[in-house]
């Protein structure tokens, strides 16, 4: 963090809690010149103003509540870049007391972090690892085929899923507008195992350019709509869907196939089963042709690992697989 986001994060947090003690004092004063309990002189619908002061319980709660701010401020971070008088760390690393130094100091957390030593954090990560780590290098050395059929894999893979995959696939893994269907055995790059990996692995990168980057005109765009709608097995103008055909010619085919069935190889769809990722109305095959659509999915090899990403590739395939 810099100097100044520093220094502003500090202002505003003393600022408002100064606030707040100042706020609570006037409004326990009695500044008025009307005695407790008495009319404050206004009245509505039946309904008179006392002046009751706050109940002393709620002010001496304020006040608690403002001093153990302080006092925690006081000793753990929070005002910007202070460490607080205690120097704890969530991730940092610390000596401990081996060396003579409290095990929480700034000096020990800076010692701590110029060798290397571990704290909090970064303790429970590597506890985790030496309980974990053995099983998840077990997995990983397990065929993708074998591990299809290892159902305690399959529940490890279905949690880890859950933990970083349902907020684009969902719990159910059955995607939403956007993001893949897990479950429907429709697959943009392949379905394969080793394919299924890889592409959890690198992530992928797809992109249609507008009007697929073609001399399609603007009047065109009704019409290759509706042979796409027609390629899909729905009810379709026909005249209109020969229309489309012409428009499709001028190079569609060359990422979805002369057949409409799609590349793997690219992440061109099938236009052939139905199964749309961004809407099937004729609205939104508009106006994906129109506009183009462009698909990320994050790369998890630096954020999982290989062998957990080998557990989920195997939950992954077994949604479609049953």
């Amino acid at each position: 963090m810099t100097d100044f986001w520093s220094i502003w994060i500090s202002v505003l947090t003393i600022v408002v809690i100064a606030g707040c003690f100042i706020l609570l004092k006037l409004v326990s004063k009695n500044t008025t010149g009307v005695e407790e309990g008495e009319s404050m002189g206004h009245s509505f619908d039946g309904i008179e103003e006392l002046n009751n002061p706050l109940p002393k319980w709620w002010s001496y709660m304020f006040y608690i509540t403002i001093v153990f701010g302080v006092v925690y401020l006081a000793l753990y971070p929070g005002l910007g870049n202070y460490k607080g008088l205690l120097g704890w760390s969530s991730s940092n690393q610390s000596i401990g007391t081996e060396n003579g130094i409290k095990a929480d100091s700034v000096a020990a957390i800076e010692l701590a972090a110029k060798e290397g030593r571990w704290v909090q954090y970064d303790q429970e990560v590597k506890r985790a690892d030496e309980k974990f780590g053995p099983i998840f290098k077990a997995y990983a050395e397990t065929p993708l085929e074998e591990l299809v059929k290892n159902e305690e894999a399959l529940k490890v893979g279905g949690r880890l899923f859950l933990q970083n995959c349902s907020q684009c696939h969902g719990s159910d893994a059955r995607g939403s507008k956007g993001f893949p269907n897990l479950t429907d055995n429709d697959w943009l790059y392949g379905g394969e195992l080793a394919t299924i990996k890889t592409s959890i692995l690198n992530g992928r990168h797809g992109m249609m350019p507008p009007k697929g980057g073609l001399p399609i005109e603007d009047s065109e765009v009704k019409g290759l709509a509706e042979y796409v709608t027609k390629l899909a097995g729905r009810d379709h103008d026909e005249a209109l869907a020969a229309q489309g055909q012409a428009s499709f010619m001028k190079g569609c085919f060359a990422c979805h196939g002369m057949d409409a069935t799609g590349n793997k190889f690219m992440g061109a769809p099938n236009l052939t089963n139905n199964v749309w990722l961004y809407g099937g109305s004729r609205g939104a095959i508009e106006q994906s042709i129109i506009n183009g659509r462009s698909g990320v999915m994050p790369a998890w090899k630096d954020v999982l690992g290989e062998e957990k990403v080998h557990v989920i590739t195997a939950y992954v395939y077994s949604l479609s697989n049953k």
